[in-house]
């Protein structure tokens, strides 16, 4: 919902706040007052484009910011996350536009500098305008088709065709890798062939590496170690004074004090228990000294082993471990790339049923689609009819996607066609319809989808979703056709915010916000005000003066306030 928009210096607006709200909020004003200009200016905000023209005389820069709030998760939230912009405070939206005399512009997502292409991506989901001048989003197909869906209510049926279109088109992109190269192919299983020989060869194990060289420090320094363990022998049981020996006499010379002085007695135990492991550690030297011998034989075949292992580590990992999960890795390829072709032709049988899926399911939401086409043309005319428009005629067109063909929205192609005037042939929208015309047909269309969700029990979101502006939806019409346009105008903007510029009474009655726009001259220069209409009697003197001009009699303002208590009933 758009909440908020500052101007700043465009055009004829020198400094300019206005707060709207949900439902319908409508501006009017004597012609010439700038009505247009607030819809021009959000314009600018929203990434559109323009010259430095609209800088207002004198000053060398135009601003415009816009304020977007939604209820739950906004509808911006996808695009700021693929676009790196961070969310504002409390979910808001803030898209601010600066216009420089010399032409420069600078757009800002949420204070971020963004490019104005990726602005426009996110304009059309928080907008629709729909004016003489403005880009309107009905002219693209997939709108068109969205519209129809939405009226249709298939998207269970919808979600299934694009669930099956992924699992057709992952299948399709597995069957080409399969399929590319055959050449190729074969390198590389020639590669990954010699590979796993090698790997397999070499019957790695883990942590292998270190017990190599363990054992190669030991032989490479054998005589040093057999030198320090002999040493050791001899200092603790061979040598005079050796030290179990000594431990020994001084274990006896305790026995015999205790003789004298049984507080010594607790000191033998633990005398005992060195001796004990002195004796442990000498047996140990002994039988290690007894089985260390060279063997020039083993170390060479250590040498060679280990210049096996740091060559494999230099082709396939830093380490053991990252050899063996390369070798794992290549096993798994060779058994894909050599049962290819079983694999192929699975993915073959597998793509065929997944096509024959995806076709009766897509079928299945293309009759929904032409049946619903039917009931919503229907009543799209009718609703036409009520807006000035009895003489159009209209059609759903239909194209289908050849058999093995289609995407993730199903094999249909429509296109709305119309024909505004008696005798003129039914043709795409944009090459024929006004930008009145296509106020109207937008309104009838969203009044049509809107009570079709409404009767299904499906309101959807409210003015989260997206804000819609109309500039132009009063225009070649009057009497009970823009009573007709309001009542429609008011029924949209139950369940979404509406903004619309209008110069009938008729129209302006149904407005939850009014806002009177006026244009004076303030210090000899022409400045353009918007005020709130804040209660019933400015509301009625406002559609008193839309109805009769300058001259507001009691009678005008009599049926001015009748007109608001029967739009409000």
């Amino acid at each position: 919902m758009l909440r908020e928009i500052h101007i700043q210096n465009y055009a004829v607006i020198d400094n300019l706040t206005v707060e709207f709200g949900q439902g319908l909020n409508l501006l009017s004003g004597e012609t010439g007052s700038g009505k247009s200009i607030l819809v021009d200016a959000l314009g600018l905000a929203l990434g559109g484009r323009t010259s430095a023209e609209v800088i207002r005389t004198g000053e060398d820069r135009a601003l415009v910011t816009a304020v977007f709030s939604a209820e739950g998760k906004p509808p911006w939230a996808d695009w700021l996350e693929e676009y790196g912009v961070a969310a504002g405070d409390d979910g808001e939206l803030i898209l601010r536009r600066e216009l420089q005399a010399g032409g420069r512009s600078r757009m800002l997502v949420n204070d971020q500098p963004v490019t104005l292409a990726a602005v426009r991506t996110l304009a059309r989901r928080v907008v629709e305008m729909h004016g003489q001048n403005e880009h309107v989003s009905l002219f693209a197909r997939d709108a068109q088709l969205g519209l129809l869906d939405q009226f249709a209510g298939v998207s269970a049926e919808l979600e299934t065709v694009r669930t099956l279109h992924t699992r057709r088109r992952e299948l399709e992109q597995e069957l080409d890798g399969l399929s590319h190269n055959e050449q190729e192919r074969l390198r590389t299983l020639d590669l990954l062939a010699f590979q796993v020989r090698e790997l397999e060869k070499a019957e790695l194990q883990p942590g292998e590496d270190a017990q190599l060289e363990e054992e190669r420090r030991i032989l490479s320094n054998l005589e040093k170690i057999r030198t320090a363990a002999a040493t050791a022998f001899v200092e603790l049981y061979e040598d005079e004074g050796a030290a179990i020996a000594r431990v020994a006499a001084a274990a006896r010379q305790l026995d015999e004090l205790r003789r004298y002085d049984a507080s010594v007695a607790s000191e033998i135990e633990p005398l005992a228990a060195a001796r004990a492991a002195l004796e442990d550690v000498a047996a140990f030297l002994r039988n290690y000294v007894g089985k260390l011998e060279a063997n020039p034989a083993r170390l060479e075949e250590i040498e060679d082993r280990l210049a096996l292992i740091d060559r494999l580590k230099r082709k396939y990992g830093t380490s053991l471990e990252d050899i063996l999960a390369y070798a794992a890795e290549v096993r798994q390829n060779l058994a894909s790339l050599e049962h290819a072709d079983e694999r192929r032709e699975a993915v073959r049988k597998d793509l065929a049923k997944a096509a024959a899926e995806y076709r009766k399911a897509a079928e299945t939401l293309s009759e929904k689609r032409r049946e619903a086409a039917r009931r919503m043309v229907k009543l799209v005319r009718e609703e036409l009819a009520q807006l000035g428009m009895e003489k159009t005629r209209m059609e759903i067109h239909f194209e289908r996607a050849a058999e093995g063909q289609g995407g993730a929205l199903g094999i249909d192609e429509i296109e709305f066609r119309i024909s505004p005037n008696v005798g003129e042939d039914l043709r795409p929208m944009e090459k024929i319809a006004s930008g009145g015309e296509i106020s109207r047909l937008m309104l009838a269309l969203k009044t049509v989808v809107g009570q079709a969700r409404v009767g299904r029990g499906s309101r959807g979101a409210r003015s989260a979703d997206v804000t819609f502006i109309f500039d132009e939806v009063d225009a070649g019409v009057g009497g009970r056709v823009a009573e007709s346009v309001g009542q429609r105008l008011k029924r949209l903007a139950r369940d979404a915010q509406v903004l619309c510029v209008t110069h009938l009474a008729q129209i302006a009655c149904f407005a939850d916000r009014h806002f009177y726009v006026e244009k004076s001259a303030r210090s000899n220069r022409t400045v353009t005000t918007i005020k709130p209409l804040a209660n019933e009697k400015e509301r009625a003197e406002e559609l008193a003066r839309m109805l009769s001009g300058s001259q507001i009699t009691d009678s005008v303002l009599k049926h001015a306030a009748s007109m608001l208590r029967q739009a409000a009933g």
